[in-house]
């Protein structure tokens, strides 16, 4: 026998907000099913059968191809037949989901069905933020818990979908989102994880950097914006969930300024928050490939609007200047951590959208314009490695490559940033500065390094803000982009 909260069977709706209501009721309630029986286990109680608890469900079929714009790039199914996913965390992705109903509602003019799927919610899923269930159990009582509750399933949260190499079993209904639940709760425990803030803090619009230089700006710009009562940023987030709020707003009841963590996560993320969702959220990924790859394999998830890579980079070209500005418009990838997700021989394009917003913001920033801007700012190919002591290799072997991929810079990081972004259809571009000519005798000492980085890293970072409310400026319409979907793309953005 198995312990299961009130059945909710499916129901349909032409509404998209009465939809959203019985995903709430069917998730809420299964929650509430989980940690009661937890809370029970975990002061000692014997379960007497196991308990389970499962996602709710959204599922739409249609017998016709949509009649939707030609120009949208989401919201509607790839042709007929039965298309569903599994939902969770409805208080977080409300407003997303609700677009998303709304759209499959007027592209298709068919009602939503939802109801309780048969995936169960691991329980660690069902912790609240402060819970620590497992630290306070014997090892006896921690392998009674699987025997109890259902643990999270591997299978059930691999990247199939996002990768193209999904195929529904015969009978099987067709995948509606990109992610299912598993796959989403199991980013939204690693993002705490790693970056030491809620992801509700995070925002549509993402810097990452792989220097710390830039997080000490982007901090003090941070408070320098709480500080300021016109701002359109009403809080400011540091790891450990601690909140600046914007001069003269009231502190809001219940709820918590959090506590500055002993030592720094992996990957600190700082958030510069409005209310839409729409701020800036700062990401020091460090250096390398691989944490490139694992945070924004998580990030996807909260499906942002844009991501921007920020960071420092070896220039190639005798031409280039420490300090000057690299605009990538393609990628050499010798990152190798995507090689399986995303073969090499998949172009990853530069996104017209992306690259405008950049371009215009070292204009702004920089006060120039046309020839002149050609002076700091060049345009071409990234090449990233995952190999930090490149310059070791024998001479002509990296050269030779760089020289024929025209590449113009390199880096570790920028590539995997792009790649991924390319996978799972969220726009990216990166901005880079030289702070190295390796190729050229000029390489990164002490004392060049400092003056370096106190001449352009502030710049440099109000660049990509710049940059990041350009694309907020011209709306989301423009920057979700047709050539990221694929052939029988899923309907969810």
């Amino acid at each position: 026998m198995i312990s299961l909260p009130h059945f909710i069977a499916p129901a349909t709706f032409d509404d998209a907000a009465a939809a959203l209501a019985q995903v709430r009721t069917i998730y809420d309630g299964s929650i509430a099913h989980l940690r009661a029986a937890l809370q029970r286990f975990v002061t000692g109680e014997d379960l007497p059968q196991r308990v389970r608890a499962c996602y709710p469900f959204v599922r739409v079929r249609t017998d016709t191809v949509a009649r939707a714009d030609s120009r949208l790039s989401y919201g509607f199914v790839a042709g007929p037949g039965s298309y569903e996913t599994t939902l969770t965390r409805p208080d977080l992705f409300a407003s997303y989901y609700l677009e998303q109903f709304r759209l499959l509602l007027k592209n298709h003019g068919v009602l939503l069905e939802v109801g309780t799927s048969a995936q169960p919610i691991p329980v660690h899923f069902s912790f609240a933020e402060s819970d620590h269930i497992e630290g306070s159990l014997s090892a006896e009582r921690r392998l009674l818990l699987r025997d109890r509750f259902d643990l999270p399933d591997l299978a059930a949260m691999d990247d199939g979908i996002a990768n193209g190499t999904y195929e529904p079993r015969p009978g099987e209904a067709h995948p509606l989102a990109l992610f299912t639940a598993p796959r989403v709760d199991y980013s939204l425990h690693r993002l705490r994880h790693y970056s030491g803030t809620r992801p509700e803090h995070f925002q549509n619009f993402v810097l990452f950097t792989n220097y710390q230089f830039y997080i000490d700006e982007f901090i003090r710009l941070g408070h320098e914006c709480m500080q300021d009562v016109r701002s359109t940023y009403t809080a400011f987030v540091e790891p450990g969930d601690v909140l600046t709020r914007r001069a003269g707003l009231p502190a809001q009841a219940g709820q918590d300024t959090g506590k500055a963590p002993p030592r720094l996560p992996q990957m600190p993320a700082y958030h510069l928050v409005r209310p839409d969702g729409a701020g800036i959220t700062m990401v020091n990924i460090g250096i390398g490939p691989a944490n490139a790859k694992t945070i924004t394999d998580h990030i996807a998830v909260l499906r942002p609007h844009a991501w921007i890579m920020l960071g420092h980079c070896a220039g190639l070209r005798n031409t280039q200047q420490l300090g000057d500005y690299v605009l990538a418009h393609g990628y050499v990838r010798e990152d190798h951590v995507l090689d399986e997700d995303l073969p090499l021989w998949v172009p990853v394009p530069a996104l017209a959208e992306v690259q405008v917003a950049l371009e215009s913001a070292v204009a702004e920033i920089t006060q120039l314009k046309g020839y002149e801007l050609k002076r700091v700012m060049r345009t071409g190919t990234v090449a990233s490695t995952d190999n930090r002591n490149w310059e070791l290799l024998p001479h002509r072997g990296p050269e030779r490559r760089f020289s024929q991929s025209r590449a113009i810079a390199l880096d570790m990081e920028s590539a995997t940033i792009a790649a991924n972004g390319f996978r799972f259809r969220v726009p990216y571009g990166t901005l880079l500065c030289v702070s190295d000519k390796p190729l050229h005798g000029e390489i990164k000492l002490p004392g060049m390094a400092n003056q370096f980085y106190r001449e352009r890293v502030d710049q440099h970072l109000r660049i990509g803000m710049r940059a990041a409310e350009l694309l907020r400026e011209a709306g989301i319409d423009q920057l979700h982009s047709r050539k990221l979907r694929s052939f029988a793309e899923v309907a969810f953005q």
